[in-house]
C-alpha cells in the first residue's frame, strides 16, 4: 500500500486512548505512514496545581517525569508490537491548541483519539472542544472505542451527497482499504407531515417517498462509481428515516467496525454531521468514528 501522511495520536494513559494508540500503530504499520504519539498536561490543571503548591513544586516535577515515563513505554510497546517507527511528543497547556498546533507541525494526515478518556480526552471528544476541533481542521479525525484486533473489515459510509461524501470515501478507502463498504443514505420526503396537515392524500406522499427513493439509489451508484468503488467493494442502504437514528441502527444489524461521517450537511448551516448526527452516532453506537473534513473542490 501506498504510504499515507503522518498520523498522530494523542493519549492521556487511559484505557481508551491505549486502544486509540493501538488503532493509529496498526494503520501505521498498514499504510507506512509515520506516527507521532503525542501527551499534553493541561494547562488549567497545571495552573491549579501551582496555585495549591507553588511553582516548581516536586510533585509537579514527579508528575511530568511519571507521564514521560508512562509515554516512553506505550511507544516502545507500539514499536515493539507493530513494527513501526514512533515519535513522541509532550506538551503543556490548551489541550485543543497543543493538538492542532502539532497536527500542523507534522502536515497530519489523521488524528486519532479515544472515545472515552479520563480527563481532557473524554471533554474533547464529547464536549464543545471536539466540535471546535472538527470546525477548525481540515484533518480527519478518527475517535476509537474499540479494543483493535483486526483491520477494519465492514465500514458504514453515511452518505448525504454533499461535497463531503466524495472526501469521506477517499478517506475510507486509506483507513479500512481491504473492508467491505456500507454505503447509507438515509433519505425522507420533504415536509412530510406538512404535506400531510396541508391535506395532501397519502397516494400522492408515498409516490414522492418512491421518487425520493429511487434518486437516493440513483445517487449512491453514481457516487460509487466516481469515487473508484469496485463491484463487490460495496452494498448500497437507502433506508427512509432520520440520518443519526439509522447509521446507529445499521452499523449494529450489519455488524460494522466502522462509521465514517462527513464533516457538513448539504449547508453550512445544518452541520448536520458535524452536529447532532455526530453526536448522537458517539453517544449510541458502538463502533469507531472517522470524520472526514474536507470537501470536494
Amino acid at each position: 500500500m501506498k504510504a499515507w501522511g503522518p498520523i498522530l495520536a494523542t493519549t492521556d494513559f487511559s484505557g481508551p486512548a491505549r486502544h486509540a494508540a493501538d488503532r493509529a500503530a496498526r494503520l501505521a504499520h498498514e499504510t507506512g505512514s509515520p506516527l507521532t504519539l503525542m501527551h499534553v498536561m493541561p494547562g488549567e490543571a497545571l495552573a491549579e496545581l501551582r496555585q495549591w503548591l507553588g511553582s516548581g513544586h516536586a510533585t509537579e516535577g514527579r508528575l511530568v517525569e511519571d507521564n514521560r515515563q508512562q509515554l516512553q513505554q506505550l511507544a516502545e510497546r507500539l514499536r515493539t508490537q507493530h513494527h513501526i517507527t514512533v515519535q513522541v511528543v509532550e506538551s503543556s497547556g490548551s489541550v485543543l491548541d497543543e493538538i492542532r498546533q502539532q497536527a500542523e507541525a507534522l502536515d497530519a494526515s489523521l488524528l486519532v483519539l479515544g472515545a472515552r478518556g479520563a480527563g481532557f480526552l473524554r471533554r474533547l471528544v464529547l464536549g464543545s472542544t471536539s466540535e471546535r476541533l472538527l470546525r477548525r481542521t481540515s484533518r480527519p479525525v478518527l475517535v476509537v472505542r474499540q479494543t483493535p484486533h483486526e483491520p477494519y473489515r465492514r465500514v458504514l459510509l453515511a452518505l448525504d451527497f454533499s461535497p463531503w461524501s466524495v472526501q469521506a470515501v477517499s478517506v475510507a478507502l486509506r483507513v479500512a482499504p481491504h473492508a467491505r463498504f456500507v454505503l447509507l443514505n438515509a433519505f425522507q420526503v420533504p415536509f412530510e407531515d406538512k404535506l400531510r396537515y396541508a391535506g395532501v392524500d397519502t397516494a400522492t406522499i408515498d409516490h414522492y417517498r418512491v421518487q425520493a427513493r429511487a434518486e437516493a439509489v440513483q445517487r449512491v451508484n453514481e457516487l460509487a462509481a466516481q469515487t473508484g468503488l469496485k463491484p463487490g467493494q460495496w452494498e448500497a442502504c437507502v433506508i427512509e428515516g432520520d440520518a443519526s437514528q439509522r447509521i446507529v441502527e445499521q452499523e449494529q444489524e450489519r455488524d460494522c467496525d466502522l462509521v465514517v461521517l462527513g464533516k457538513h450537511g448539504q449547508s453550512a448551516t445544518e452541520d448536520l454531521l458535524l452536529g447532532s448526527v455526530t453526536k448522537h452516532v458517539l453517544a449510541e453506537g458502538s463502533t469507531d468514528v472517522l470524520v472526514s473534513t474536507a470537501r470536494a473542490v
